[in-house]
């Protein structure tokens, strides 16, 4: 006699979360080099210090209109902490520790560490009006912690890097060592919000340092962003990216505004720091949501792939190459700042093409190997 098989009164099985298609999202390519040059913009026209020298006088005697548009250009650098969340998960996501460390290093440090000698040696030169550092300091920069460690930086914008780089000790230690998954993603997005809001109001520079509060909205936010891209319906991910975005627009009010002032170089209003706040969260938002994948044309994956090193050379060598054009050759400051953009981009090929593409497989493989 057969005994009939009666089915399980249990409630039927969770159906699997949608993995989204394993393609390239080359918007967001795009998305990086326009932060990258919104940086830029601000370096070399909205701000004074050290670029006045290159220019001869202020920024904003150069760009009467455009300086205070350029003056957004710093906000750059939250987009980019958007982007990164979002692509620090993405590929963290089922990957081991040693593969996902050897993917960071390889992706960080050849590019970083041509970068540091580069700077170092043209800032060297008798003819360059810029100051170097001490060759003791240079070497500790080779390490991305001379921030920490109280040396004087080689690049201006390495302060980023270390952010970056606490960002990916944490999701490495809370996500990646463990296991990816989403539950232990968002408990880790609502964990780091909290605690960050706690570091904030105690202000601990150990929990400051570590936990990293005004940065922190910006990373988490495009974390919760990729939940999104695996699954639009996913409300607990659109919370976090909304609570994010909530926190992060009150961090950059904070830090860019002040009141009007004719003393001061620019005067960005709440408004438009907030609308660039949003505009970078709706941007990536478009392509996690796969309505930019339209965007797939293929020079977008190279113009990703000079972004890093643009991004690293193009401060304080754009200082030279400025002054060089605009004083020396005396080209028009609506000429010069293309120019100066365009030999940039060049310099950041040529580290991607014999620096980047020769040393960064090498080392991943070093990396990567198990040790007996």
């Amino acid at each position: 006699m057969v005994r009939a098989v009666v089915p399980s009164a249990e409630a039927p099985p969770r159906p699997k979360e949608r993995k989204p298609r394993e393609t390239r999202l080359r918007a967001l390519d795009g998305l990086r080099l326009i932060a990258a040059l919104m940086v830029a913009a601000y370096h070399y026209g909205g701000r004074d210090g050290d670029v006045t020298r290159a220019w001869g006088s202020s920024p904003k005697h150069q760009f009467p209109t455009l300086h205070s548009f350029f003056a957004y250009g710093c906000m750059g650098v939250q987009i980019f902490f958007v982007i990164s969340g979002f692509v620090i998960c993405m590929s963290g996501w089922g990957r081991p520790l040693r593969s996902f460390f050897a993917s960071r290093a390889s992706r960080l440090l050849p590019a970083y560490w041509a970068a540091v000698v580069i700077v170092t040696a043209v800032f060297a030169l008798p003819f360059v009006a810029y100051k170097t550092v001490s060759p003791s300091d240079a070497l500790v920069n080779l390490t991305m912690l001379q921030q920490p460690l109280g040396v004087d930086r080689v690049l201006g914008v390495c302060w980023t890097l270390w952010a970056e780089v606490r960002f990916y000790a944490l999701f490495a230690l809370c996500i990646v060592l463990p296991g990816a998954n989403r539950q232990r993603v968002i408990l880790f997005c609502a964990g780091w919000t909290l605690a960050a809001a706690i570091a904030q109001g105690v202000n601990e520079p150990l929990l400051n340092m570590v936990l990293m509060p005004e940065y922190a909205p910006y990373f988490i936010g495009g974390v919760g962003l990729y939940l999104v891209h695996r699954n639009r319906r996913d409300a607990h991910a659109w919370g976090i990216v909304g609570v994010s975005w909530l926190i992060g627009q009150h961090y950059a009010v904070q830090r860019l505004w002040h009141a009007p002032n004719p003393e001061f170089f620019s005067n960005r209003s709440s408004f438009g720091i907030i609308l660039v706040v949003t505009l970078g969260y709706v941007a990536v938002a478009a392509i996690a949501l796969g309505w930019l994948h339209w965007a797939n044309w293929r020079w977008l994956t190279v113009a990703g792939a000079l972004t890093y090193p643009f991004y690293l050379v193009h401060e304080h060598l754009g200082w030279v190459v400025i002054k060089a054009y605009h004083q020396t050759l005396h080209l028009p400051s609506y000429g010069t700042f293309p120019a100066t953009v365009a030999t940039m981009l060049l310099l950041a090929w040529v580290l991607n093409q014999y620096v980047e593409k020769r040393l960064a497989p090498k080392l991943r493989t070093a990396l990567s190997k198990p040790r007996p």
